[in-house]
């Protein structure tokens, strides 16, 4: 009876030492100079794969207050990853543009490449191990 009373023991102390280990990254995303408290901010977490192709592998989005949001995606395996956001001042849930094909809304990626046209990967790219990381997007 000892002998199952101390296996079952050492069964549940695993099993809480599992559930208090951390699984994956955590990335925490600030952007700070949003234009107004209008509609929401909408932020993707890419691979090369769903950059600039559609939703990203996590997706979130926040209410605005004094012009800032902070976001945090969690469980992110390790990998090379690049962040979008976008202003969806509107709240219909996708970038408007003007007649020429310009944005009306502002836009940002991971890595601040503030360069004309659209952000692309490679320069908004970054890797991510087993440190949590914070990241700051300019619009």
């Amino acid at each position: 009876m000892k002998t199952v009373a101390l296996v079952l023991s050492f069964f549940l102390v695993s099993l809480i030492s599992k559930a208090q280990e951390k699984i994956g990254t955590s990335i925490t995303v600030t952007i700070d100079n949003v234009t107004s408290n209008e509609g929401k901010v909408m932020v993707g977490l890419h691979t090369a794969e769903t950059f600039m192709k559609g939703p990203g592998v996590q997706n979130l989005e926040s209410t605005i207050e004094n012009g800032k949001v902070v976001l945090t995606f969690t469980a992110v395996a390790p990998g090379t990853y690049a962040i979008m956001a976008m202003h969806d001042a509107n709240g219909n849930n996708r970038m408007d543009y003007e007649s020429n094909g310009m944005p009306k809304e502002s836009y940002g990626s991971s890595g601040n490449d503030m360069s004309f046209g659209p952000p692309n990967f490679s320069t908004s790219k970054f890797e991510v191990g087993e440190e949590d990381l914070e990241l700051t997007i300019r619009f």
